[in-house]
């Protein structure tokens, strides 16, 4: 399916294709700090409809994530990695995705904090 996602202002605003069929919640202390509900899909699936520097980037820990926000809301809609196997990955917060029934979607704990 297709999706339309951006932060709160509009400024970073992005497409992405795949199959929604759950999220997952991080309690690292990011994620927990956030809240935000991840989708992670092959960063190539994400399409982004505003130029890639009205995003800030923040990193921590061992900086191997890039947490992608907007400078202007403050909002996280997305994240970009690799995965194990050194594929590249975006993880999208699903609550910056236009028409999700975030209620109807299997949540996947992950203990983040203790890695």
């Amino acid at each position: 399916m297709h999706y339309e996602g951006s932060c709160h202002c509009g400024r970073v605003a992005f497409d992405v294709d795949g199959d929604l069929n759950g999220v997952v919640a991080c309690n690292c202390s990011i994620c927990q700090r956030k809240g935000a509900l991840m989708w992670f899909v092959p960063r190539e699936s994400l399409h982004l409809r505003t130029p890639d520097e009205a995003a800030a980037t923040y990193t921590f820990n061992k900086h191997l994530i890039r947490h992608r926000f907007c400078p202007e809301c403050g909002i996280h809609p997305y994240g970009e990695a690799k995965d194990p196997q050194g594929k590249d990955m975006a993880a999208v917060n699903v609550r910056c995705l236009e028409g999700v029934d975030i209620d109807a979607l299997p949540v996947k704990h992950y203990d983040g904090r203790s890695r």
